[in-house]
């Protein structure tokens, strides 16, 4: 299970969260978000991916920034349209991983996934609400049991220390299957984009005992 941690603003966490090789740090380009990263953005392991996170960015935008930061993954956390993502494919070129987010809610259509299965490299499940993200909520995750594809995908949405017994009976469940990553953010933060290093190491355990 690979683990991503998003919404990074401040330098010096940063390093913190990155001497714990997370799979994934997210680094959101999205003026309205109160994790908006301006940068500038430190050397980080290898081993881990950068992602920008954006919402219905221009792509010429999106693509000077995935130059700027050396970004690995982008993550699509808008209505972005599936014409959108065959423009961003031709002019990214390979090697630039693509995470197409959709908000859930109990009346969700699965339906408007496969058009994108061919078009992404993993779908992101995040809680429906007020914001493009960060909510800090759970969804009820018994809805991925209709998930119909085999698409990877990352599971988002409040999910912090105490919903790990939840997270653990899903992951023991067949709706899990094709879970990939587990996305954290705003339920180990201090104040947005500060995240709380400890919890995460505990989270980080925890995750490590399950594979």
């Amino acid at each position: 299970m690979k683990i991503k941690v998003c919404g990074m603003k401040y330098m010096e966490n940063m390093l913190s969260v990155a001497q714990l090789y997370p799979d994934y740090m997210g680094f959101i380009f999205y003026e309205q978000s109160a994790r908006h990263f301006i940068g500038p953005m430190p050397q980080l392991p290898d081993s881990v991916k950068k992602t920008g996170v954006f919402v219905n960015e221009p792509i010429p935008q999106l693509l000077e920034m995935v130059r700027k930061y050396e970004l690995k993954a982008v993550q699509l956390h808008g209505d972005e349209s599936t014409a959108y993502c065959e423009e961003l494919i031709s002019l990214a070129g390979p090697g630039l991983e693509i995470i197409k987010a959709f908000s859930m809610s109990s009346d969700f259509d699965f339906n408007l996934l496969d058009p994108y299965s061919g078009l992404c490299d993993y779908f992101l499940f995040d809680t429906k609400g007020k914001n493009r993200g960060g909510n800090g909520l759970l969804f009820d995750w018994n809805i991925l049991k209709r998930y119909p594809l085999e698409k990877p995908f990352f599971l988002s949405g409040g999910i912090g220390l105490s919903a790990f017994p939840l997270l653990d009976e899903f992951l023991k469940s067949p709706a899990s299957k094709y879970c990939y990553a587990i996305d954290v953010n705003s339920k180990f933060e201090i104040e947005p984009g500060l995240k709380r290093i400890e919890e995460l190491k505990v989270f980080f355990k925890q995750i490590e005992n399950k594979n």
